[in-house]
């Protein structure tokens, strides 16, 4: 799947581009970016989906999940190389590991390039903010309805989804325990919010999760 930034370049620049670029497939479970190694490609993440982590003082932190099309390790090729965070698919994926010369030489070429670049950045920023705020703030079940919703949005765009990491790791995405979402997502099926076998998800109430999610 083609970027945005990719649609502004010219037929020369994409041929360019291909021929800097790897395309590797991978599985469940396997590593794309990993934390303290030295970089020396953008990852374009063209089908699938994964979670970036980083390792902190005393665990493993799941940031966010990414959705393909997504750049990854963009704070780095701008920073000091070294991968501030690991990237781990969390279904079939495909990615591009583009050279970071090229990729830096089509940035300076195309301003249009650099400009959707540019917003991928802001915009990862001001969601990262968002996300900093509600993880903080909110309570379990606004934090686990804001899961759902980005699941069901975001995510997949449908109301029907099967959840793609394990209640451990929804609870470390949201700073909560594995019982306390498996109490909440019981809850929320219990009160007809939600239809639940397994991982399965259907949102049966929308609105109701919504409002939770704005009270907190």
């Amino acid at each position: 799947m083609k970027s945005k930034a990719a649609s502004t370049l010219t037929g020369e620049e994409i041929d360019k581009l291909s021929y800097n670029c790897a395309l590797v497939t991978f599985r469940k479970g396997d590593t794309l970016i990993r934390q303290g190694i030295f970089s020396t490609n953008v990852v374009y993440l063209r089908r699938g989906l994964a979670k970036i982590h980083i390792a902190g003082p005393y665990h493993e932190q799941i940031v966010r999940i990414v959705k393909a099309p997504s750049y990854l390790a963009l704070p780095t090729t701008f920073g000091d190389k070294i991968n501030q965070y690991s990237v781990t698919v969390i279904e079939p994926s495909e990615a591009c590991f583009i050279d970071i010369t090229t990729f830096l030489s089509l940035m300076e070429k195309n301003p249009e390039f650099s400009y959707e670049i540019m917003i991928e950045l802001c915009r990862n920023e001001l969601e990262a903010f968002t996300r900093c705020v509600n993880r903080t703030q909110k309570q379990i079940r606004g934090k686990i309805a804001d899961v759902l919703l980005e699941m069901a949005g975001r995510i997949y765009g449908s109301d029907t989804f099967t959840i793609p990491v394990n209640q451990e790791e929804i609870g470390n995405l949201v700073d909560a325990s594995r019982e306390s979402v498996s109490r909440v997502l019981n809850e929320f099926a219990s009160d007809g919010i939600i239809d639940q076998s397994g991982k399965r998800i259907h949102i049966r109430k929308k609105e109701t999760l919504r409002l939770i999610s704005a009270n907190g």
